[in-house]
């Protein structure tokens, strides 16, 4: 076969302004053009504890322990609860939307005893009911997503870390879907584990998921260390616990790779690193105040547009994700073919959705890169141009008005 039978690769130039992946920041695929290093190069392990410093304050968290998982987000979140939770232990999962029946599946099949705190899809949980629950079934992990893409929900989490330490529970958060975007707050939180990705807010690719663990799990993680034989050394000694069920996920060993026992666990992914190292420098470069305001406008806009274009928005404004908005598909409209003129006739994406709202919202992103106000401008503008098309009486112009109002205001 000859090599040009496929063709070079040449997507589309898109603007995907669903709930994830956005448009990559163009510094952070610069970066990752850079030539690669041996994993143990001094260049390589300096870049590795740059990373390592760089995430501390995007995580809100003083912990050692802020370092990156390779693989996607859902890596992360895997290899925190892998490491965290043994089998026959009691998890807790606060559930909200379909990222926490994520960990219920994830903890089920490491063969944990799962209790769920479950309210319906729009909704979040009262922090007085988490702790009673808490209380009832003495959890050894509390498991909890900040921000359910499905949903376009964020979870208030201050005072978690509190109860789960009463209780003697640990504590792990997914911010796959807010952290760069939204205030993460782990050491206020007093939560023991935090994972996230990339590619929504932090404006990279999917592929590298940083996180950071306190000082409380990372003792009981080393307490499960086992070591595999063909990298064993007398200067790392196996703990008393329950081996971790996951080689590549288990952090014991992830975290002397990237200490400096330089543990030979695996190969870093090296491009990656060097992405999710530029994600954050652009992110601190901005300035995380001001960053959290520019999402929390993009998020305004287009709640705004929507409404001034007729739509109804999903869920409660006290509690919705600034960088993802959840809208009704009206009566009436065909909600993929609106999709999919979007997509033909102006090349941006927008999301649909999963199990009770399949069908029922779209979901609109503008985070990372996309959070500026033209790109908002673009969508509305678009989105009403299309309903119009499908029969749906837009009033001409207000979407866009809306929006520019909402960000002079």
């Amino acid at each position: 076969m000859s090599p040009d039978f496929f063709g070079e690769i040449d997507p589309p130039q898109r603007l995907l302004m669903g709930p994830g992946p956005v448009n990559a920041h163009p510094r952070v695929l610069r970066a990752m053009s850079a030539d690669l290093l041996g994993q143990f190069d001094p260049e390589m392990t300096g870049y590795m504890e740059q990373v390592m410093a760089l995430y501390r304050p995007i995580f809100g968290t003083e912990n050692r322990w802020t370092f990156l998982v390779d693989g996607t987000a859902r890596a992360g979140i895997e290899a925190a609860l892998v490491s965290l939770v043994a089998p026959g232990d009691v998890m807790l999962v606060v559930d909200f939307g379909r990222f926490g029946l994520l960990l219920k599946e994830i903890g089920e099949r490491i063969g944990a005893k799962v209790e769920m705190l479950s309210v319906p899809w729009g909704e979040t949980v009262p922090m007085d009911e988490i702790g009673r629950v808490i209380e009832r079934v003495g959890p050894k992990v509390v498991a909890c997503v900040h921000g359910d893409t499905s949903t376009t929900m964020a979870q208030p989490l201050d005072g978690l870390g509190a109860l789960c330490r009463a209780a003697g529970a640990l504590s792990y958060v997914d911010a796959t879907a807010t952290i760069g975007g939204m205030e993460i707050a782990a050491d206020r939180w007093g939560v023991d584990v935090v994972t996230g990705g990339l590619q929504k807010c932090l404006g990279g690719p999917s592929g590298s998921s940083p996180i950071t663990v306190s000082e409380r799990a990372a003792e009981h993680i080393f307490a499960r260390r086992h070591v595999e034989h063909g990298i064993a050394r007398a200067d790392i000694s196996n703990g008393s616990g329950v081996r971790i069920g996951s080689n590549y996920f288990d952090l014991a060993m992830v975290m002397d790779y990237w200490s400096e026992k330089r543990l030979n666990h695996h190969t870093e992914a090296t491009t990656m690193l060097y992405g999710a190292r530029e994600c954050a420098r652009v992110a601190l470069g901005e300035g995380l105040e001001a960053r959290f305001a520019r999402h929390a406008a993009a998020g305004r806009a287009v709640t705004a547009g929507a409404r001034a274009l007729g739509l109804t928005v999903f869920g409660d404004d006290r509690f919705r994700m600034t960088n993802v908005t959840g809208i009704h598909v009206p009566e009436g409209v065909d909600g993929e073919a609106v999709r999919r003129r979007m997509r033909e006739d102006f090349e941006i994406e927008i999301g649909a959705a999963f199990g009770p709202l399949q069908g029922r919202i779209w979901r609109i992103g503008a985070m990372g890169y996309n959070a500026m106000k033209h790109k908002v401008l673009l969508t509305l503008g678009a989105l009403e141009a299309v309903l119009r098309a499908e029969g749906f009486a837009a009033p001409a112009g207000a979407g866009v008005d809306a929006a520019l109002a909402s960000y002079r205001a």
